[in-house]
């Protein structure tokens, strides 16, 4: 896609579906929303991002739009002109985790490429130059890892990316130096939440070198008690290496995420349906709401769906409103900007008619 008005149909096409990462299917999925593997590349022979001025950006984007999309892989993705699109639209790529809020707010040419379903997204001209991720449903570090190797073989085998020997991959951020995978599982654990138990998460992973982060990433917080947790070093571990301390930390965490959930119907379970049900009353009688309380409401809902509380809303219906009840996609469904009373009233009617239909 070359110019605004493809850009346009493509992200009209966007905010009406919900990508396949959140079909509430795959591996673990009653806790695990997604998986998602991202690398970092960056080609030989031009200077970092830092030192890039619009000409050299320009002719980054145009050389690795013409590569990727010439690969056997490639050939059926859509590149969107990130540089070209209003706020809004923008917004829109962030709440759907296909572009990084760090490439959304930079200046200059930059743009997306996207594939598969939403599953790939390839980012030109954010802090690297290439930083591609395979998003995914559920828990499934292996497929991932397997996909996403894959496109990093086929772009390599027509482009040269900076690498040293004994180094690895070199990156902008010394963090990212050696293989420039940053792996992330993002899990819904209302269930520690409620009891006070998700700090010993953030402590136990800390002490591994993984970071917990919330639903948008780095600095965002765990809004709708979605937490992402990741790899935070690269450098001198193998991509396997990393893989399988994930593979080994996140079955734990699901297992106390179970345990306090079972704990709380056990002990607790009238109050416990008390705020499902409540939640069930408010948004599908809510004349306004705001995105806040939206994404606590729904944390519950989703909570109801697993245990088997809630059995006429299906979990990608959950997921669904999740992504549709974000402000961008809110705005884009609604045909143009709302401001903040518009869309609590937007968002409430939004949700009334989803639910009811479900």
């Amino acid at each position: 896609m070359s110019n605004g008005d493809d850009n346009s149909l493509c992200l009209e096409e966007l905010a009406r579906t919900g990508g396949r990462w959140l079909s509430g299917e795959g591996p673990e999925s009653d806790i695990v929303i997604s998986t998602r593997i991202r690398l970092a590349r960056n080609l030989v022979g031009y200077p970092f991002m830092s030192c890039a001025d619009d000409d050299i950006r320009q002719q980054l984007v145009d050389s690795l739009r013409k590569t990727i999309t010439n690969t056997e892989v490639g050939r059926d993705f859509q590149f969107i002109d990130v540089a070209a699109l209003d706020e809004l639209d923008t917004q829109l790529l962030v709440e759907r985790q296909l572009i990084s809020r760090e490439l959304a707010q930079s200046e200059g040419p930059r743009g997306v490429i996207i594939g598969n379903g939403e599953r790939v997204s390839i980012m030109l001209n954010e802090e690297d130059h290439v930083r591609m991720q395979l998003l995914d449903s559920g828990f499934s570090l292996q497929q991932c890892w397997e996909q996403i190797n894959s496109l990093d073989d086929a772009i390599e085998d027509r482009a040269s990316f900076a690498f040293d020997e004994s180094l690895g991959y070199l990156t902008a951020c010394p963090t990212n130096v050696g293989t420039g995978i940053r792996i992330s599982v993002m899990l819904h654990l209302p269930g520690l939440r409620i009891t006070g138990e998700i700090q010993k998460v953030h402590q136990a992973a800390q002490k591994i070198n993984l970071a917990v982060r919330g639903l948008y990433g780095e600095g965002s917080q765990a809004m709708g008690d979605f937490y992402q947790i990741s790899n935070q070093v690269t450098l001198g571990c193998s991509e396997q290496h990393l893989l399988d301390n994930l593979a080994e930390v996140v079955p734990n965490i699901l297992g106390y995420e179970r345990r306090v959930r079972d704990l709380l119907c056990r002990d607790n379970r009238a109050n416990l349906d008390d705020q499902i049900s409540r939640a069930m009353g408010i948004l599908t009688s809510a004349r306004t709401i705001s995105s806040t309380e939206t994404m606590r409401l729904l944390s519950l809902v989703r909570l109801g769906i697993n245990l088997g509380m809630i059995n006429d809303v299906s979990m990608a219906v959950a997921n669904e409103l999740f992504l549709h009840t974000q402000p961008s996609h809110l705005q884009k469904l609604s045909g143009g900007p709302l401001k903040t009373p518009e869309r609590n009233e937007a968002r409430a009617t939004h949700i009334r008619e989803k639910l009811q239909n479900a």
